[in-house]
């Protein structure tokens, strides 16, 4: 399901920080500075970084921060080969006692690692969620503190989650079959769940989640992706056909009646005029976001279907 640790001789720390980049050359610098200051001790944590086959500035901003950090900061390259590889990647180089997982869009704050670490020493075998905030800017941050409005139900939220790094890797760590977009991390949490490994959340150990605003643009890249989650959501029904993975991926027979009943109506027919008139470098806002949305949500359901019945793409 992944690959070896056997090679893994390096001195142990405290946490491993992970995280893999593909093309975010222009986050990455403000990612890198948060994950290399943190409140614990230089030497009780390293930076393991996987790129993913990044074909913009990335090597580069890498190389530049190769000399700036305090800790030890470890990089894999590798040919473009998805997340799930890319993560396994990751944890074949780390050596904290504790891996603690986030985005290549995610900003950790200072105390971070300290609150993950914290909490694993009143509960040393299980997972560590931490609270997530959006952010439409890493410039103009948010309060950072966790209210409702952010809450995730997610056992196992790879945007900030740790985990000790034996269980980890003696579940089989992430499967490789999740070659597209969406539900490896999900499916992870659901092993973890069942070999008995529980999860308890720390609202402080809050990281933001750049999620910019919507632009007309980006509408075909929001359904591309819808399709591709639809397509690992029925993967996940076929290893887990348990009804946790069916209420995560919306995999349920209330959902897929009623975007079946909305397709026969076609009702995408009313949406696609609600985006007509924005322009293509326009913001998406109010009725052409839910119409944006909506789309997405079809075409998801759509492919669901498809995928269900074995016909892939």
């Amino acid at each position: 399901m992944c690959c070896s640790y056997a090679d893994n001789a390096q001195r142990v720390v405290r946490a491993t920080l992970q995280f893999c980049t593909y093309n975010r050359a222009h986050l990455l610098p403000r990612v890198l500075e948060a994950c290399f200051e943190q409140t614990v001790g230089d030497g009780d944590y390293e930076v393991v970084l996987v790129n993913d086959g990044s074909t913009d500035e990335t090597t580069s901003v890498i190389e530049q921060a190769k000399f700036e950090a305090p800790v030890r900061f470890i990089v894999i390259s590798q040919h473009n080969s998805g997340l799930a590889r890319a993560r396994n990647a990751g944890i074949a180089r780390a050596s904290g006692d504790r891996i603690i997982f986030i985005d290549d869009d995610v900003l950790p704050l200072p105390n971070f690692v300290e609150e993950h670490l914290r909490s694993h020493e009143r509960h040393p075998q299980a997972i560590v969620r931490g609270a997530v905030i959006k952010t439409q800017s890493f410039e103009k941050l948010p309060p950072p503190v966790y209210s409702l409005r952010d809450f995730s139900a997610n056992y196992f939220w790879t945007s900030n989650v740790s985990v000790p790094l034996h269980r980890l890797r003696e579940i089989g760590a992430f499967n490789e079959d999740f070659a597209e977009y969406g539900w490896e991390d999900i499916e992870l949490g659901l092993r973890l769940r069942f070999a008995g490994v529980r999860s308890f959340f720390n609202k402080k150990a809050v990281a933001f989640h750049y999620k910019p605003a919507a632009e007309a643009q980006g509408v075909e890249t929001m359904l591309r992706q819808a399709r591709a989650q639809a397509r690992t959501a029925a993967q996940l029904a076929k290893i887990h056909p348990h009804w946790r993975a069916y209420l995560a991926t919306g995999n349920t027979i209330p959902h897929r009646v009623l975007h079946k009943w909305l397709r026969g109506v076609k009702s995408s027919r009313f949406f696609s005029p609600l985006l007509s008139g924005q322009q293509a470098e326009g913001i998406l806002g109010g009725r052409s976001l839910w119409a944006a949305r909506r789309l997405a949500s079809e075409a998801y359901y759509e492919e669901l279907e498809r995928a269900l019945a074995g016909k892939g793409k």
